[in-house]
């Protein structure tokens, strides 16, 4: 890694309290950024500082296989050049799409219409090697397939999601983290939304608003804490809910959002206070279990609506878990507006005798951190042992 020192973000020191201590961890330099800011992007600044550790580390250590992260989608780029150099196999892991149509793209010789042909040119010399392409579902990878359809023939796919841990939720006692978004209030039922919003997740949320705005008896008590939702992560004033929720009259009563992105634990502690944890799908079906297994470990009782052929509908209403709203997309988009009074009155009521020790974990068993890492330890050596 590029040693936290180069960073531009605020450190979060907690996460490091998560790591075991025997873990082997290299650090490098990187350029500093310039004034004026010409390259802020971590992995440019410390691409060339990276290759130079990474080489020396794959000889010396007689390393089997690289596994690249990205964003920052330039250190893609490392394992083609260090598959060039040393012959190791690498792989890369599509956390986020490198190549994919973002709001600004269209616009000739903006900065990110400049990104998005950078990214077109870049990805197929970045992959052209590559023995391993993982992804958080198929859809962040899927793309990757169809611009290059040879991979087919030796690279191996698959889905690489998050794994929840529990530990993380028992670490939260061994540390000085308080809640300071919000507090807990007498007489309301405090829900959380917390991550980035789908691109499409606005519609929904609309009926949602809608619905509540309609029926202002029943959600009278009811608060919607949107936290990490802006436009940007560290942009505390890039309100994308705001707006929206004005529009309905429910800003600052019922609905509330802190655009910023806060610390992994710093959500886990604001979860801790909450009286339940809202999930919100798209009019597409990628949501995965994976990401409401963090709201399972809260031991919150969930309320999510998502599109009916997502694979997180069955899970949560097979675990007990949680209350669905499904929907069949952009068809269905009314039944969110017209059912979400019923289905907030019945999750309500259900609250009351909510249990959770009673959730079957066994279902989210394959989320867990554990049994990711067997699933990527397992890819790993075939992709080592692929002849292809």
């Amino acid at each position: 890694m590029v040693d936290e020192k180069y960073y531009e973000e605020k450190l979060d020191h907690n996460l490091e309290k998560l790591l075991p201590q025997e873990l082997q961890i290299e650090k490098t330099a990187a350029f500093k950024v310039t004034k004026p800011r010409l390259i802020g992007d971590i992995g440019l600044r410390g691409f060339f500082q990276l290759y130079k550790k990474a080489k020396q580390l794959i000889k010396q250590e007689k390393i089997d296989f690289l596994y690249i992260p990205i964003p920052s989608f330039y250190v893609a780029l490392l394992g083609r050049w260090l598959h060039r150099t040393t012959g190791i196999k690498y792989g890369i892991d599509y956390i986020d799409p490198w190549v994919h149509h973002f709001p600004g793209s269209d616009k000739v010789f903006s900065r990110h219409w400049f990104s998005s042909k950078v990214a077109k040119f870049l990805e197929p010399i970045a992959i052209k090697k590559g023995s391993l392409i993982t992804g958080v579902a198929a859809g962040y990878y899927q793309g990757v397939i169809k611009r290059n359809p040879y991979l087919l023939g030796n690279c191996i796919f698959g889905d690489m999601p998050y794994g929840g841990e529990k530990k993380d939720h028992e670490k939260l006692g061994q540390l000085d983290i308080a809640p300071y978004l919000f507090k807990k209030q007498a007489g309301k039922i405090q829900l959380i939304y917390a991550g980035a919003m789908l691109p499409k997740a606005y519609a929904p949320l609309e009926n949602i608003f809608q619905s509540i705005n309609d029926h202002p008896g029943i959600f009278s008590s009811l608060q919607i804490h949107f936290i990490g939702t802006g436009k940007t992560p560290d942009d505390a004033n890039g309100y994308n809910i705001k707006a929206l929720a004005e529009k309905y009259g429910l800003w600052q009563n019922i609905v509330f959002e802190y655009p910023k992105r806060i610390p992994y634990l710093d959500v886990l502690v604001h979860l801790n206070i909450v009286d339940g944890v809202f999930i919100l799908g798209s009019t597409e079906p990628h949501y995965t279990p994976s990401k409401v297994y963090q709201g399972v470990l809260s031991g919150k009782p969930i309320l999510a609506v998502l599109h009916k052929e997502s694979t997180a509908v069955k899970v949560l209403k097979e675990s007990g878990a949680g209350m669905v709203l499904d929907f069949d997309g952009e068809k269905e988009i009314d039944v969110i507006k017209n059912t979400f009074p019923t289905v907030m009155n019945e999750y309500l009521d259900w609250m009351k005798i909510f249990d959770p020790n009673k959730i079957d974990k066994k279902v989210f068993e394959q989320y867990s951190a554990r049994s990711i890492t067997q699933k990527l330890a397992n890819l790993l050596n075939e992709a080592v042992n692929n002849n292809k």
